[in-house]
């Protein structure tokens, strides 16, 4: 196992701290997390076997720093934040993986700024929306605590899973857990509701890294058509379909999600 070490960064000129989780060594890997939060799980765990992994925070969703989110008003300042990141932790070439929510940043941050991304990993990323495969916010804010899992996961067979599944024993503890989880499930809505299409669309022709667009083939969530879509909205993208697997390929199908991202990420870019 890797040690991690948590790091504060202050961005939008000094108005906002974010904190990081920062493990191994190597070439540097950003990730954003999705809108349930970040989860050091085996994946990044992998990951950081080869590569330096930068893990923000979205801001508010930090254990004891829930006022955080109060700097952030849309995705334009989510994405001038972690862009604020990059510049003070000195990173001029990254490689960056979203996942759901974090799709949506990765993909408005390599839009914003193409020089500074090498590769791009999307993993089952929001913010394009089509009439033909509609989705809203609402389609996970709006579940109950045994409804969400239903859409989430397709796997259940997943030990990863069953673990992610099974509540705390100490009741204290997992009440501590569930208030965390709707908290930050609502800083990341703050700035996507209702429908997480805030113009992704007119900027995305802009990111010129390479990019793997990964899907669950069973995905109930966000619908897997819009692997096609992303993928046909970038100038040089792949697309992934993971069988057997919802919305959450590290967890569901881990072996398969590390395999394909590895190989993408090592491979010579093309000219």
């Amino acid at each position: 196992m890797v040690n991690t070490h948590t790091e504060t960064v202050t961005v939008l000129g000094d108005l906002l701290d974010i904190n990081i989780d920062i493990a191994g060594k190597g070439e540097p890997l950003v990730f954003l997390h999705s809108a349930g939060g970040l989860q050091w799980d085996p994946f990044l765990e992998r990951l950081a076997e080869k590569y330096t992994v930068y893990a923000p925070y979205f801001p508010g969703t930090f254990p004891g720093k829930p006022n955080d989110i109060e700097h952030v008003e849309d995705v334009w300042d989510a994405t001038l934040a972690y862009d604020d990141l990059l510049a003070a932790l000195e990173i001029e070439s990254t490689f960056l993986i979203g996942h759901s929510f974090g799709g949506l940043l990765a993909g408005e941050l390599a839009a914003f700024k193409p020089e500074r991304i090498r590769k791009l990993v999307l993993i089952a990323p929001i913010g394009l929306w089509h009439e033909d495969a509609p989705y809203t916010v609402a389609d996970w804010t709006a579940k109950g605590a045994d409804e969400l899992p239903k859409v989430l996961f397709h796997n259940t067979d997943s030990e990863l899973v069953k673990a992610a599944l099974t509540p705390p024993e100490d009741e204290d503890i997992a009440a501590e857990a569930l208030v965390q989880f709707l908290w930050t499930l609502g800083c990341t809505a703050k700035v996507i509701w209702p429908i997480p299409d805030k113009g992704l669309r007119k900027r995305i022709h802009r990111v010129s890294a390479p990019a793997l667009v990964v899907w669950g083939e069973n995905d109930a969530l966000i619908p897997p058509a819009y692997a096609r879509i992303f993928a046909d909205s970038l100038k040089q993208a792949e697309v992934c379909m993971i069988p057997n697997c919802g919305h959450v390929p590290p967890l569901e199908q881990l072996d398969t999600l590390t395999s394909a991202v590895s190989k993408f990420l090592a491979a010579p870019a093309q000219q």
